[in-house]
């Protein structure tokens, strides 16, 4: 049984756009998440990623819970981070002066930590590449969805 999911930037970018290709499929995942009592959640880093391009009056907030980023995702994010870069053979001569904590590495430290979180749901096809390598070598105790599969695929229900 599914407690709750964590939902990227992208998401939210297709759901509120109906002239993107995906629009339908994000509205999909919305309306099965809201019919099946399923907990939504936002980061406060996609939050920020969003209103670059956006209000962040235009979230559906009165839906979503607020995940604020912490102490134990940033120990988590770390460690996620390296493995990562080493994964991409990105070396510490390449990341200096200083290094950069990619977001992707600091989201799937939330879903991580928070034991509630079973589902990460996306479109970034980027970020499922950088997940693939991560899980080559720790395994994250969630599981990566991306909406170019339609809900009903993934969740198996019938529309």
């Amino acid at each position: 049984m599914m407690h709750s999911v964590l939902l990227d930037t992208s998401f939210f970018v297709r759901l509120l756009n109906d002239a993107d290709k995906l629009h339908t499929n994000a509205k999909e995942y919305y309306k099965y998440f809201l019919e099946n009592d399923i907990v939504m959640k936002i980061s406060t880093i996609s939050i920020a990623e969003f209103c670059v391009r956006d209000e962040i009056e235009n979230l559906p907030l009165d839906t979503i819970q607020i995940i604020p980023f912490n102490l134990e995702h940033a120990k988590i994010a770390v460690l996620f981070a390296k493995n990562i870069f080493l994964s991409k053979g990105i070396t510490d001569i390449e990341i200096r002066p200083r290094s950069i904590i990619p977001n992707d590495s600091k989201l799937f430290a939330q879903a991580h930590v928070d034991k509630s979180i079973q589902f990460y749901i996306t479109s970034d096809t980027e970020s499922g590449k950088t997940i693939g390598l991560l899980n080559k070598n720790i395994k994250t105790n969630f599981t990566f969805v991306d909406i170019k599969n339609p809900v009903n695929e993934v969740f198996g229900t019938l529309f």
